[in-house]
């Protein structure tokens, strides 16, 4: 397919689970353009441009409605039936006609029906929160209410609220770290999230309802406003012009949680984590205020262009009174993510004939690519390329491509990945909304390296990285290790300019309006199925907490079906391994029988699926104890099961980041200083306009290491099965990957 004139940007296959991080820094906003123009646009747009041309009806307009009541209220806790009701009868059979007219009307009208049900409820909470509570009750309360009904009335949800304040209390009794009293910290929570609420204007309004809508077609059709397209575009490239600071709201101040590395802020020392930021100025200009200022609004005052000057009066971190403050002056200059580039390692491991076996390990967090400089910008292949280049003078004997929590990025970047270890041929097949297929090739002849490989994955693992595991699995290049299948993100977006369609009054596009990603197409594998709902199926199955059906595809609301398309002729790769797979699974079964770190894996999955299949969570605070002194006690066994097998381990890590590939000699992992996170991600169900709640998102995207031990037992199996392959391929013997796929070479 040749990319239409007014598509800005190449073909993307960006997977919803890896959210772009809404605490950093981002571009200054300008004022939108006339929200009615940009509403009506996005709504034609869909119609006509989405992969399943749905036309803006009384169905869509229902989906539409349900995405963007769920967006305010993804709990189900402020809105009664009543309201849900009431809204559908009012809006369903004209919102369509409403959203091609560009009238904001209902989705306002909506909101100020959650605001208010939101002002009450507060209300009611901080009257809850004086009341005294036992916990001896024997009441649970849900977990999870995505698929709860909404409270029939008004006393159903106060009852409902009555429990959740309840499990919020106690929570904030047996939390360790908490210093101040339960009712004080759930009440500024809720303060808080009134406070966001109240602080919304029409451009933030615009956000939540067009996402609701281009959400409604399929979870992965986006409307992004100039902010978050701003975000966008610095994932994609990986750096941005600021100071280098992860900022959040707290308590009427801009509070730092992080700084990236390199950054101005981190390389000067002048501003620590803990700091709160009070007043910003541009360069000798008088400083403005900034406290009780929208989080957005601060950022916008800091960030600026390349090489300017902005200063900062902040309260120290430790500082109780808050008329100590100080000036902080910096340089602005381009911030570049390098803990989100491809890095790797090289593993020496040690045989028990006494022989080291050299191998190589590759961590790929995302497919990045520079798109606004994509002959020499930052790009996944052009860094894995480098890599593996040092790798190899390394003198490896195998390789592991770790895609575990890479929600995918560049389609482009994934067929050339692809190209790095096949000697030429086609990668994926691309279908659009008539039913016209283009096979997408890689045309370069050779290979990057050809040894053994295996590609780690879990059920994380998303769209382009479903793109490149498939291709090397159906090529029979690489063994597929990990969960049992991958996220089944089989569709691609493309990012449309609004301006491009809403030109200005001189005539030119107006670029302040931001930018719609709807799904245009589905890719297929070679072999004809598509990943899209199903995934990519592991050849070698690891225990792990993120296999999970929660987790995926197919628990997303509105996903596009799974299908098949002809399968395409491919050619046997004259430098491809025998694989065999069948004596891989055996030898990893057989070792994991024996782990007890899996074991402590299977016991932790066990007690997670309990926890969903319930659903609900005591309020008894005796239960809730020895319900945390069982995960305590499981957790000291897995930190101890670690390091006895760190211990005795016969892998010798050393890093390689792309900073290190001219250096004579490598640095141990074990004497890497390691990161103090100022927080996890945990894999959740996209919610729509949720962004600014205090605790949707971490502050950052963890690498696997980040995530477990410094030696887990996944990295440690993939390695042994590595070995195993190295081995098979030197001892002669019948593999399963040896017999003809008619499929694929026909």
């Amino acid at each position: 397919m040749k990319t239409p004139s007014f598509v800005r940007m190449t073909a993307l296959l960006l997977s919803t689970i890896v959210p772009i991080c809404a605490q950093q820094e981002a571009t200054p906003a300008k004022a939108q353009s006339d929200p009615g123009q940009i509403i009506s646009t996005v709504g034609r747009l869909l119609e006509q441009g989405h992969y399943t041309r749905h036309k803006l009806d009384e169905e869509m307009s229902g989906r539409i409605l349900d995405t963007y009541l769920q967006a305010l209220d993804s709990t189900k806790l402020f809105f009664i039936q009543d309201d849900i009701d009431q809204i559908h009868q009012k809006y369903q059979a004209a919102l369509g006609n409403e959203i091609l007219a560009g009238n904001l009307g209902p989705a306002k009208a909506i909101y100020g029906i959650f605001r208010q049900r939101l002002e009450d409820r507060v209300t009611k909470i901080q009257i809850f929160l004086k009341k005294d509570f036992s916990f001896r009750s024997n009441r649970t309360v849900a977990i999870d209410r995505h698929k709860e009904s909404w409270p029939s009335s008004l006393a159903e949800a106060d009852n409902l609220w009555r429990d959740r304040i309840e499990g919020e209390l106690l929570q904030e009794k047996l939390n360790p770290l908490s210093n101040d009293p339960g009712a004080k910290v759930v009440g500024k929570r809720y303060d808080q999230l009134l406070k966001d609420a109240r602080e919304r204007d029409d451009n933030d309004l615009l956000q939540i309802f067009l996402d609701a809508v281009a959400q409604s077609y399929d979870p992965h059709s986006e409307f992004l406003g100039p902010t978050e397209l701003d975000r966008f575009e610095t994932r994609m490239r990986l750096s941005y012009p600021g100071i280098g600071a992860e900022l959040r709201s707290e308590g009427g101040y801009t509070k730092v949680m992080r700084l990236i590395p390199g950054g101005p802020a981190e390389s000067t020392g002048k501003l620590q984590v803990g700091d709160r930021i009070t007043a910003v100025a541009e360069g000798n200009e008088p400083f403005v205020d900034a406290i009780d200022l929208k989080l957005q609004k601060v950022i916008d005052l800091i960030r600026g262009k390349q090489g300017t000057i902005v200063r900062l009066q902040v309260l120290p971190a430790h500082s109780a009174d808050p008329s100590k403050r100080r000036i902080v002056e910096m340089i602005r200059d381009t911030v570049k993510l390098t803990e989100q580039e491809a890095h790797a390692e090289v593993i020496k491991h040690e045989k028990p004939d006494g022989s080291v076996e050299n191998l190589g390990w590759i961590t790929l967090p995302s497919f990045y690519q520079d798109m606004s400089n994509a002959q020499s910008g930052k790009s996944t292949s052009r860094d894995v390329s480098i890599l593996l280049k040092r790798l190899k003078k390394e003198q490896i004997q195998g390789l592991v491509i770790d895609l575990r929590n890479n929600g995918g990025g560049s389609l482009d970047e994934a067929i050339r990945m692809t190209g790095l270890f096949i000697t030429r041929g086609p990668v994926v097949q691309v279908k659009d909304a008539n039913g016209s297929i283009n096979v997408l090739k890689d045309t370069l002849s050779g290979t990057e390296y050809d040894g053994p490989l295996i590609v780690l994955v879990n059920k994380l693992s998303a769209s382009a990285s479903e793109i490149f595991a498939a291709a090397l699995q159906d090529y029979g290049r690489a063994a597929i290790v990990g969960d049992s299948g991958t996220f089944g993100k089989g569709t691609v977006q493309a990012m449309y300019d609004l301006g491009r369609f809403m030109p200005n009054l001189s005539g030119e596009s107006d670029p302040n309006v931001g930018a719609l990603k709807p799904t245009i197409q589905k890719f297929y594998r070679v072999a004809g199925g598509s990943t899209q709902f199903r995934g990519v199926a592991s050849d070698v199955n690891l225990p792990a907490v993120t296999d999970n059906p929660e987790f995926g595809e197919a628990s997303l609301d509105h996903p596009l079906p799974y299908d098949e398309v002809e399968p395409v002729p491919i050619g046997v790769d004259e430098n491809r391994h025998p694989l065999f797979t069948e004596q891989l699974r055996q030898h990893s079964a057989d070792r994991i029988a024996q782990d007890p770190e899996f074991r402590d894996i299977a016991e932790q999955l066990r007690q997670t699926n309990d926890l969903k299949k319930n659903n609900r969570l005591s309020l008894n605070e005796v239960n809730r104890r020895v319900q945390i002194e069982a995960e305590k006690k499981l957790k000291e066994k897995e930190i101890a099961d670690g390091k006895t097998d760190e211990q005795n381990s016969h892998y010798k890590r050393f890093q390689l980041k792309l900073a290190d590939v001219d250096k004579a000699e490598l640095t141990p992992v074990d004497l890497v200083p390691q990161i103090q996170l100022a927080g996890t991600p945990a894999p959740t169900r996209k919610k729509v306009g949720s962004k600014g709640q205090p605790d949707d998102l971490p502050l950052q995207t963890a690498s696997n290491d980040e995530l477990s031990p410094t030696y887990d037992a996944i990295r440690r199996e993939s390695l042994n099965i590595l070995s195993d392959l190295i081995d098979f391929n030197r001892t002669p013997q019948i593999s399963d990957s040896d017999h003809a796929k008619p499929s694929l070479t026909h």
